[in-house]
């Protein structure tokens, strides 16, 4: 899969701040790194599909990035981000 664009909606880049504790730039640094991306769930909608990419940001920390891929123009939405889970970090170093 590949993103060529990444669009984070003011509202949803709010939500990532006041309660993630996670900024647009370090989902970007994700996404724009080599995150193992797999499929989350089927959208309501076709063409709407959930991803998640696992990634770490340029200054090392682990964070889990839910976008909707939109094929057509390579484009990920960012719907949601936070840090790993233990179990995601330990998945994650495995592969």
């Amino acid at each position: 899969m590949q993103v060529d664009y990444i669009v984070c909606p003011k509202k949803i880049e709010n939500k990532l701040e006041s309660i993630h504790h996670v900024t647009v730039r370090d989902a970007r640094q994700v996404l724009i790194g080599k995150p193992r991306i797999r499929f989350a769930e089927k959208g309501y909608t076709a063409g709407n599909d959930v991803y998640v990419a696992f990634g770490q940001t340029f200054g090392g920390r682990y964070l889990s990035i839910f976008f909707v891929y939109k094929p057509d123009t390579k484009t990920a939405i960012i719907i949601s981000a936070r840090d790993m889970s233990k179990k995601e970090k330990k998945s994650y170093g495995r592969k």
